[in-house]
């Protein structure tokens, strides 16, 4: 039977007898089917997530590489999918965090597109619509300027549209740190946005 025969509880079911096989005795067939399930998931985590300079292969290796070392310490509280996103997230943060940040950002540092988003948001509620390349481009500066962890905040509830409480599954951080992180993250870019006018 492959992974497209099975139903969500027989798919679960059979996650659990690869990660029992790969603990037993380093089933390779068991990991192969393991990877073959949780690929799609982590890929689409790392990509939502990618740091810059970081190959998104090279990270989905890194996440399966750690997944087996750690896969032992697995104890079916939470079911396995959950497990590896938040093992796929704390992966991809602890890239954003080795990135080096510029420690802040210059009107020079932006480009025409950029710099037309950027005066068409400072321009106030009757502003015209920014382009969306620009302004889009402009955010990814923008978030860069955060930690990774307020940038994933951000990200996960304005640009995705997350609730507080998926953030938390999603993190395992608690709601309220999650609310403070993003009203303080939020600050963050208000101040960079209103010293890059200055700046002008």
């Amino acid at each position: 039977m492959n992974g497209d025969d099975r139903g969500p509880t027989n798919a679960t079911a059979g996650l659990a007898a690869d990660v029992a096989a790969w603990c037993r005795g380093r089933d390779e067939s068991a990991a192969r089917r393991l990877i073959a399930a949780l690929y799609p998931q982590v890929i689409a985590i790392i990509r939502r997530r990618l740091p810059r300079r970081v190959a998104e292969e090279d990270l989905a290796q890194e996440v399966f590489a750690r997944l087996f070392e750690r896969l032992g310490d697995y104890d079916g509280r939470a079911p396995l999918t959950h497990w590896v996103a938040r093992m796929t997230l704390n992966i991809c943060i602890d890239h954003l965090r080795a990135e080096k940040r510029r420690p802040e950002l210059r009107w020079a540092d932006l480009t025409e597109t950029e710099a037309d988003a950027l005066t068409a948001t400072l321009a106030g509620p009757d502003r015209p619509a920014a382009d969306a390349l620009g302004a889009s481009q402009l955010a990814a500066k923008l978030l860069g300027m955060l930690g990774p962890e307020d940038r994933l905040v951000v990200t996960m509830l304005d640009l995705e549209g997350r609730s507080v409480a998926e953030v938390r599954e999603a993190t395992g951080w608690r709601e309220g740190a999650i609310r403070i992180r993003a009203f303080r993250a939020r600050r963050k870019l208000r101040k960079e946005l209103l010293k890059l006018e200055k700046r002008r």
